[in-house]
C-alpha cells in the first residue's frame, strides 16, 4: 500500500465535503475514501479538528492568498492599502465563483475562531511583510483585519456585493491609516 500524504488527505476531505455538500464528514468515511485505516489519519493529524483546520487553511490559500502579491511600489499605506484591497476583493471572487463552495469551507472555520487565527496566519505574514514588522507577531495585521472584518468574514457575504461596496471600504481605511 503506497504511503498517503497530508496533501492527499486534504484533497480527499475537500472531495467528501463537496460530494455531501456539508462539512459533516466522519474520519471514517475518509479513511474509507482513502483506502487506509482510521488509525492511519493520526499519523498526520492528532484530531480531526486539525484535520478540518487544515483542510479550511488549504482552501484559504488557494482560494484567497495565491490570488495576492504584496505590493512593492508606495509607501506602507499605499502598499497596505493595496493589498487590503486586494484580500477583500479575493474573498468576494472566491464567494461569487462558487458560493457553494466557499460557504462549505468556510462553515467550520465560523463556529472554531482558533481555527480561524490559524487559517489567517499567512494573510498576517504578508501584511507584516509590508508593514516591516516581524513575521511571527501578528497583533497589528489582526487587529487591522478585524477592522474590516464586514469585508472578510463569512457572515457579512451577503454585503460584499452591495452598490457601496467600495465607499464602506474607503471609509474603514480612513479610519485607520493615520495607525498605520
Amino acid at each position: 500500500m503506497a504511503k498517503t500524504s497530508k496533501q492527499q488527505i486534504i484533497a480527499a476531505a475537500e472531495a467528501l465535503i463537496l460530494a455531501q455538500d456539508n462539512t459533516e464528514i466522519s474520519l471514517t468515511q475518509l479513511s474509507t475514501k482513502l483506502g487506509i485505516t482510521h488509525g492511519a489519519l493520526y499519523k498526520h493529524f492528532p484530531n480531526k479538528q486539525a484535520l478540518w483546520t487544515a483542510v479550511a487553511a488549504a482552501w484559504f490559500q488557494e482560494e484567497i492568498l495565491n490570488r495576492l502579491s504584496i505590493p512593492q511600489r508606495g509607501s506602507r499605506q499605499e502598499r497596505l492599502h493595496a493589498w487590503l484591497w486586494a484580500f477583500v476583493n479575493a474573498k468576494k471572487a472566491a464567494y461569487n465563483s462558487d458560493s457553494k463552495m466557499f460557504t462549505l469551507n468556510t462553515t467550520y472555520i465560523d463556529q472554531n475562531p482558533a481555527a480561524l487565527s490559524q487559517v489567517l496566519q499567512g494573510a498576517y505574514a504578508q501584511m507584516n511583510e509590508i508593514l516591516g514588522l516581524p513575521a511571527e507577531d501578528y497583533d497589528h495585521a489582526e487587529m487591522i483585519l478585524a477592522t474590516f472584518a464586514i469585508f472578510t468574514l463569512p457572515n457579512f457575504k451577503s454585503s460584499w456585493n452591495d452598490a457601496e461596496y467600495t465607499d464602506r471600504f474607503e471609509a474603514i481605511w480612513n479610519l485607520i491609516k493615520g495607525g498605520v
